[in-house]
Formats: C-alpha cells, sequence, structure tokens
C-alpha cells in the first residue's frame, strides 16, 4: 500500500465541524494508506501550559479554565462520536483526574518544572487524536489511535530533539503487527525519552515535526501538512496583498525562507523529509481543492527569486578600526566573544578592506553584545586600533531567497533597484557562496515598504502602473470602462499591468490596496468611499513598492492643475484632457514644463486639443523634424460644427441650442460653447506647443452669447436666446449670397496673433465639408505650404476624448518599456 502522511494544525481540527471537515478530506483519498498526525484542538495546548502556571502561582481560577477545557472536549465528543461518546468521556475523566493531582502537586510546589510542563502540555494532542480516530469510527471507517509516546524515541540536544530512529521503528513494527489498519491517528507534539522512557515534546513546532517523523517511519510516499494558507507564499501577505503562492520550492529554498521568518514549514520538520527524500506538501484544509506548494529535493526553475521575507526586532553590532586591516584572527575573537555571551548572529557584514566587522543580532542582546566586544577589544580600544564598538536598534533583515539565483546575472540588480526606487538605505549586505540568498539590513521602520517593493520589482511586470483618476464624470467613466476592457489583453499580451488603485471626485474618493473593481467601483465609491483628500490620494497612488504612478485628471478643475508640477516632481506621471494647465496662467504652465523636464515623469495632454485626434502629437512632430509652422487653422468645437452644421435658416439660431443641450452636445451651461473661450483656450494650448508665450488674454475671441444674457440664470439665457436669430439668420443670408458657408474658427499666426471667430469660408473649402461634430485642423507649414496637413475626425464626446487619454496613457507605458 502506498502510505501518505498527513498533518493537521490546531485551526485545522478548532471544533466539531472542522474534524468533520478531516474526515471528509480523508474519506474520499480511499486509494491510499494514511497516517494521520493531528495537533491538539486550536489554542488547547497554551490553556494547558496556562493552566500549570496559573497553578504554580496558587491562582484558583486555574480550576475553572480546567473545567472549561474538559467541556469543550465533552462538546466536540457528543457532536463526533455518536454511540462512542461515553468511552471518549470515561477517558477523558481519567485523564483530567490524573492532570488535576499534577497540577495540585505543581501548586504545591509553586513552580513548573520542565518535565511536568512537558507532560502537562502534551495532554491536548491525546484527547483530539482520540476524537478524530472516534469519529472515524463513527463513521463506519477503518482507524487506528496511535499514542506516539509508544513507539517515537527522542533523544534531547543542545540544538531541538533528535529522534532514536532504530528504537522506534522497532517499536513501531511491533505496533503495526497488533493493530493491523489502512490509516493511524497518531499524537503530535509528543514522545518519550529514550534514554530513561521520560515523557517529553518535541517544541512548539512539535506536531508538524511529528507529521514527517512519522512520514519517515511509516516509509510514506508524501507527507501533507494540511493547514489555513494554500500553500508557501512568495511574501507575508499581511504586508504584501500581492503576495503569490508558489507551486514548487526546493528543500533549500524552504530551509532559508524559515530561518528568515517566513511561515513556511520549520527546518527541523523537514529533516526526516529531506533525509529519506519525500516531499512535503503545504495543503489548506479549507480550499483542498489548491494543489499546495511541493516541497522537494529540486524545487522548480521558475521563478529565480522564490520569496522575500523579513526578521524585525534586531540589531546592528558594529567593530571598526584601522588596526583591524590584515590582522589574523579579528573575526574570530569577534565570534568566540559573541559566543561565549550567548548571542546569536543572524547575519554578517564585512567589507575587503577588513576596516569592519558588523552583525545583526537580535535586539534584546544589542547591549550585552557591545559590552562583551568592547571588553574583548579593550586594548585595542585603549591604544587606538579599533574607534569604536557600538550597536544600533531598530534594525530588520530582508532576505531574498531562491535557487534559481545561482549563476543568474541581474537578481543583485533588481533587488537594489528595487530598494533604490522606494528610497530605502541599506545598512548591511551579505550573500554567500551558494547565491542562494541576498540579505539586506535595513531600517525597521522601512522593513514594509522595502518588503513590498522588492516583491513587485521580482514578481510584477515591470511595467506595473499605479493608477489614480480625478473626475469620473462622462469622461472618466469613459476612461475607467476602456481601461476595463482591455486591461486583461494587455497584460496577458504585452505585460502592462494597469492598475487602476484610486478613484476621486471633489467630494469623495475610492482607494484599493491592489486595485479596484472596474465593473463596481460607483457603488464602492457610494458606499465605501471616504473624504477626497488628494494629499493622501496622491500618497496612495505613489506606492513605492510599485514601479510607476499615474494620475490621469478628467475633471476641469483649476484648483487640481495646480498639483501637478508637485505631482511630476514626486515622479508621478499627469496626464490629461483638463486644459487648465495648457491653456490657464502662463507662470502655472511654466512650472508645470519647468518640472516635467526637471524629472523623468511625463506631462501628456494629447486629449486636450481634438479629443482623440492626433493634433498635439501631430504638431509636435513637425516642430520635432525640423519643420516651420506658418498658420494653424482649425474648428475645434464639437458643439458649434454641430450647430454650425445643422443651421440652414430652417429652424431660428435659438431652437438649435435648445435642441443640442437636449441632445447632450453641449455643456450643461451653453454659454461655455459659445461664448469661444473654450476653443481660445484650444489655440492657447497649441501656441504653447509653438513655444509662444500666449496667454488666454492674448486671442482675439467673437463670443456668441448677447451680452444682456450674459449675466442671466441658465433657464433665462435658454429663454432670452431668441434675440440671436435675426442677426445670426442675417449672417447666414450674407454668406449665401457669396457662396460661402458659416463655421466658428480659430486661426492661429506663426507671429503669434491668434482669433476665435465666426467666420463665412467658401464652399470649396475643407471646413465646408465636415460631418456634424467633427474637428478639423489645418497645419500650414514650410513643408506643407501649397496643400496643408489636415486632421479631421470626431472632436467631441467621452469615449472618443477617453480614447484619446488612454492613447497617452498608451504611449508613457511604452516609453517605461512597455512592447506595445
Amino acid at each position: 500500500m502506498r502510505w501518505i502522511a498527513h498533518k493537521f494544525g490546531g485551526s485545522s481540527v478548532a471544533n466539531a465541524d472542522r474534524y468533520r471537515q478531516v474526515a471528509r478530506l480523508m474519506t474520499e483519498r480511499a486509494d491510499e494508506g494514511q497516517v494521520i498526525v493531528v495537533s491538539a484542538m486550536q489554542g488547547i495546548t497554551d490553556a494547558l501550559i496556562s493552566l500549570a502556571r496559573k497553578a504554580a502561582a496558587r491562582d484558583p481560577d486555574w480550576t475553572t479554565q480546567m473545567a472549561a477545557l474538559r467541556q469543550r472536549h465533552l462538546d466536540a465528543a457528543q457532536a463526533l462520536l455518536g454511540d462512542g461518546a461515553s468511552g471518549f468521556e470515561a477517558r477523558l475523566a481519567a485523564s483530567l483526574a490524573d492532570l488535576e493531582h499534577l497540577l495540585r502537586s505543581v501548586e504545591l510546589l509553586g513552580t513548573v518544572p520542565a518535565e511536568v510542563m512537558d507532560l502537562v502540555s502534551g495532554h491536548g494532542e491525546v484527547w483530539s487524536a482520540q476524537l478524530l480516530a472516534g469519529h472515524f469510527h463513527a463513521l463506519g471507517q477503518p482507524a487506528v489511535f496511535l499514542d506516539a509516546r509508544e513507539v517515537l524515541r527522542v533523544t534531547p540536544t543542545e540544538l531541538s530533539v533528535a529522534v532514536d530512529w532504530l528504537p522506534s521503528e522497532e517499536r513501531l513494527a511491533v505496533f503495526r503487527k497488533a493493530h493491523p489498519s489502512p490509516r493511524y491517528v497518531v499524537t503530535g507534539f509528543i514522545a518519550r525519552r529514550h534514554a530513561d522512557d521520560r515523557i517529553t515534546t518535541l517544541g512548539r513546532n512539535g506536531s508538524d515535526y511529528s507529521g514527517s517523523i512519522f512520514g519517515a517511519l511509516f516509509e510514506a510516499a508524501e507527507i501533507h501538512i494540511w493547514t489555513d494558507v494554500d500553500g508557501v507564499l512568495s511574501a507575508d501577505p499581511r504586508r504584501v496583498p500581492e503576495a503569490l503562492v508558489l507551486d514548487r520550492v526546493s528543500y533549500n529554498e524552504a530551509f532559508e525562507l524559515a530561518y528568515f521568518g517566513a511561515k513556511v514549514i520549520h527546518p527541523q520538520t523537514m529533516a526526516p523529509a529531506t533525509a529519506r527524500g519525500i516531499p512535503i506538501y503545504i495543503r489548506n484544509t479549507f480550499n483542498p481543492e489548491h494543489p499546495g506548494t511541493r516541497v522537494d529535493a529540486e524545487g522548480g526553475a521558475e521563478p529565480p527569486v522564490k520569496g522575500i521575507t523579513t526578521i524585525g526586532g534586531m540589531a546592528i553590532v558594529a567593530i571598526e578600526g584601522a588596526g583591524m586591516i590584515g590582522v589574523p584572527g579579528t573575526a574570530e575573537r569577534v565570534f568566540a566573544a559573541l559566543h561565549r555571551a550567548g548571542v546569536s548572529v543572524t547575519m554578517i557584514s564585512q567589507g575587503s578592506s577588513e576596516h569592519s566587522i558588523c552583525c545583526v543580532i537580535p535586539a534584546v542582546d544589542a547591549e550585552r553584545a557591545r559590552g562583551v566586544l568592547a571588553d574583548a577589544f579593550a586594548r585595542e580600544l585603549a591604544i587606538g586600533q579599533i574607534q569604536r564598538v557600538s550597536s544600533e536598534a531598530g534594525i530588520s533583515v530582508l532576505a531574498v531567497v531562491g535557487d534559481g539565483m545561482t549563476g543568474t546575472p541581474g537578481i543583485a540588480a533588481q533587488l537594489f533597484d528595487a530598494l533604490g526606487r522606494a528610497k530605502v538605505n541599506v545598512r548591511a549586505i551579505a550573500q554567500g557562496s551558494s547565491e542562494r540568498n541576498i540579505s539586506v539590513a535595513l531600517a525597521e521602520g522601512e522593513a514594509t515598504r522595502a518588503l513590498r517593493a522588492v516583491h513587485a520589482g521580482f514578481y510584477l511586470s515591470a511595467e506595473t502602473l499605479s493608477i489614480g483618476i480625478i473626475g469620473p464624470g462622462q469622461v472618466g467613466q469613459a476612461l475607467v470602462q476602456q481601461i476595463a476592457e482591455a486591461r486583461g489583453r494587455l497584460l496577458r499580451e504585452h505585460r502592462l499591468d494597469l492598475r487602476v488603485r484610486a478613484i476621486a471626485t471633489s467630494k469623495a474618493m475610492l482607494l484599493d490596496e491592489q486595485q479596484l473593481d472596474l465593473m463596481h467601483w460607483r457603488e464602492r465609491l457610494g458606499s465605501q468611499g471616504v473624504p477626497c483628500d488628494l494629499a493622501a490620494f496622491t500618497r496612495h497612488v505613489r506606492a513605492e513598492h510599485l514601479p510607476h504612478a499615474v494620475i490621469i485628471d478628467c475633471s476641469a478643475s483649476s484648483a487640481v492643475a495646480d498639483h501637478y508640477p508637485q505631482w511630476l516632481a514626486a515622479g508621478i506621471h499627469v496626464l490629461t484632457p483638463n486644459k487648465q494647465a495648457g491653456g490657464g496662467p502662463l507662470e502655472r504652465y511654466r512650472a508645470v514644463q519647468a518640472a516635467a523636464k526637471a524629472g523623468s515623469a511625463r506631462w501628456r495632454y494629447e486629449a486636450t486639443v481634438g479629443a482623440g485626434l492626433p493634433v498635439i502629437g501631430t504638431l509636435r512632430d513637425l516642430i520635432d523634424t525640423g519643420d516651420r509652422i506658418e498658420r494653424i487653422e482649425g474648428i475645434f468645437s464639437g458643439t458649434l460644427a454641430y450647430l454650425f452644421n445643422r443651421f440652414d435658416g430652417a429652424a431660428p439660431f435659438s431652437e438649435l441650442v435648445r435642441q443640442a443641450k437636449q441632445a447632450g452636445y453641449t455643456e450643461p451651461d451653453p454659454r461655455d460653447d459659445l461664448s469661444g473661450l473654450d476653443v481660445a483656450r484650444k489655440l492657447v494650448i497649441l501656441a504653447r506647443e509653438m513655444g509662444l508665450d500666449t496667454g488666454l488674454d492674448d486671442v482675439r475671441v467673437e463670443s456668441l452669447v448677447p451680452a444682456e444674457l450674459e449675466g442671466a440664470s441658465i433657464e433665462g439665457f435658454l429663454g432670452g436666446l431668441n434675440c440671436l436669430d435675426e442677426p445670426m439668420k442675417q449672417r447666414l443670408e450674407a454668406a449665401r449670397a457669396g457662396h460661402q458657408v458659416l463655421r466658428y474658427c480659430a486661426v492661429l499666426e506663426a507671429d503669434g496673433r491668434a482669433e476665435v471667430a465666426l467666420k463665412a469660408l467658401p464652399a470649396y473649402h475643407p471646413f465646408a465639408h465636415i460631418a456634424l461634430t467633427d474637428n478639423i485642423v489645418s497645419f500650414t507649414t514650410a513643408r506643407y505650404r501649397n496643400n496643408p496637413l489636415i486632421v479631421r475626425g470626431p472632436g467631441a464626446g467621452p469615449d472618443v476624448t477617453a480614447a484619446g487619454v488612454f492613447a497617452d496613457l498608451l504611449r508613457v507605458a511604452a516609453s517605461l518599456g512597455a512592447a506595445l
């Protein structure tokens, strides 16, 4: 029979329902022999230790706690064992009577000897294994209860507990011959000492260790450690939400990760499996469909870095001096002194100059370590050969672990690049010759930021963009939808990871640590949004663990545009259809441009003119390739294009305006379109792109808003707009008489003269034949003098404007290395 060892921890047997789940899992695996090692019910071992300590302290509350402990097991027995409950209750009563006698003795002694604590703390595993074995019987399933103390013999050592394999194997063979079964339920954590047959425990990770030991004793093909996580994770998910479950790691990788604090599996636990080459699977009791992580001799080649982890509560102890250079035995004296003081060294770093040696040790030992080193080198300190012995607490060690790092160029570069981007200072560095581990010491306050940054550097696409969107109006909503629809394809085909992590209105904002659900963000903004705080919004988007940050301003706010210089200076790319920065005060425009030129962050604003049309890009290309701009003409308002395409005299002009508003072609206040100011701002943006210091006051604007209606309400304006009908009718008739059409145009000359006005153009003019809401731009240049370059197409509407912004986003991504 092929034997599989299964170990279930306390969370897997926390209550009757959990025992049932364990039994279901095991009975579904009918084609294997099973050795099932169980921990005590969740919290029971700690409760037993507390009982002993309270008894020693003569705290009468221990008897109350003992009664609660008894009741918890009785309740589980009633739920699980059926007719077998009475037998368990009798055994439990006898066990608790013995335990009570023992605790009365402890109460008299006023102390808890180590052997007594071992005896007390091991009761939980016995009760737990009896409950599970009894539940199998109640289900009509075979199972034999095996008290590990009957077979497992160990010898305590200075470092751990060593298994005495031969006597353990002999005892197990005798037991199995007397009790043959395809399933054994075994107590974890407890054993007997080989030398004197006294009860002992295997330590706080003893149940996992027991699982591995009994896997070896049964010559199991596999060992499955069942926990409450899906497997070995690439980092602590409480600190790194993007942590991934690893498919496969090697024994050596697991050793390294465990040493540096990862909640994987204790190195001691793996020793029996490692010696026999038995693969270990880390599985989730509550998600058994997940295959978990396989730990074996080979591991997996990819990814080269398997895990990133940290140890906190450390300190650096350093000894420095020119007198150390070239002097043999200095390092030996340092470590001998620390050994005599009982100080464990986690990490060692020494420069090739031999001027200093630093060790990372537990912070609780820092002052003691500094003192013993000062004593050991007192003579050298006195004569100045050693300048100082120092200690500094508040240190964490970050370790990057992976067999695939061996011989792979660039791993260290990725590590330090990620730390540099996160602005984390490295205090000390260590790497073994195996290249399996690179460790760095850094300030404890920066540990989480460093951990997330390094994890992102190795596990996320280098083109991962943290995105915040301000102003989810019509354009903003269309942009969110477009990103949602394209995100999967871009990630799959181009490894471009677009993460919208924040959305803000003028009043509220919604933030998510990883990325927002782009299908349901409106509901969440309404129910979970917090008051808008642009400083907090910015900090969130500028997540130092993610490679790049982008803020997309889809508002029309001048106040938001005021933030562009500081965002760009902080390394945040800014994309916008908002014309306030490009067409607003010249001083702010210069500040934004200066910030963009001074750093690596980009400011992109293609959608400010012509929505999704490549107007600014075309102008930029002409200038960058050395062409000379002589004149720019255009129709830059989809609203006004619509009105004058429709205005043929059949309906009054005022009626067309009302119809356009009702159809959604105008701004909520149509005066924003008819005033010509929006067109003038677009002309200013183009002028500044040409290098002109043009301001809005420099543009001559013909407003179509009657002066007497400028201060009216929207309703009053629409009601009084009839006064414009006769003048507009006269201009239409005059144009027709000259075989012309009316178009609201913008004109920019090379010398900076700028005008926005209603013009009568020849019927053959390119501007005379545009579609209803088209924008059109004509570039007359030195190269395109006789036949101007024309850009034409839809220049208004949420979808095309959002597409222009999205195109800017992809251009920024391409400049960062995305293969688009």
